[in-house]
């Protein structure tokens, strides 16, 4: 039973109650569990991972039970998660990642047709962030390859498909004046006698 507790905080993203352990035991293995059984069976995890051999622990937080890396190991995970955080897109990656969501799939010369300026460090940045990946090559010259938007783009806009996308069409245009906006009734013509 220990084994199947252990694998079950492993897999999960957040801590579990003793009573979650308890109804997936019974259920899983199909027998009776009781709380003092989870509570023992806990305590032996605990017990084992606290050993130096170990660079995590069973630690009770949040009303569960959850896998923490030892506070000898903190550098080296803040480190890791420095490196791997996602970082803000420049306006140029911004820029090439929606024209290949609208155009895919499209290739870079056409790209940098499009935008007037080389694109190979946005679709790298994009491609390191999965957020765009090859689906093939062009039939063109010098057959370059053609990228479109992955899964991960539209999990990371939170649209099912790319029909969700906004239509060009509902896009405000801005206006290129200074100042304010003329009143509509200053170029109503006078009636004529």
């Amino acid at each position: 039973m220990k084994q199947h507790i252990a694998a079950l905080i492993f897999a999960s993203p957040q801590p579990v109650s003793a009573a979650d352990i308890r109804s997936v035991l019974e259920e899983s293995l199909q027998t009776e569990v009781s709380d003092t059984d989870v509570a023992q069976a806990l305590e032996n995890i605990a017990e084992q991972y606290r050993h130096d051999d170990f660079p995590f622990e069973l630690v009770e937080i949040a009303g569960g039970y959850q896998f923490m890396t030892k506070g000898a190991y903190h550098h080296t995970i803040a480190v890791y998660l420095k490196q791997t955080t996602k970082k803000r897109l420049s306006q140029a990656a911004l820029e090439t990642l929606a024209l290949i969501a609208y155009k895919q799939p499209v290739s870079k010369p056409e790209l940098e047709e499009i935008r007037g300026v080389n694109c190979d460090y946005a679709l790298q940045k994009l491609l390191e962030k999965e957020l765009v990946i090859i689906t093939g090559r062009s039939e063109g010259p010098g057959r370059p390859l053609l990228y479109a938007t992955s899964d991960k783009f539209m999990d990371y806009l939170g649209i099912k498909s790319l029909a969700d996308l906004p239509k060009p069409k509902d896009f405000k245009e801005i206006e290129n004046t200074v100042g304010e906006a003329p009143n509509i009734e200053e170029f109503t013509p006078a009636p004529e006698p």
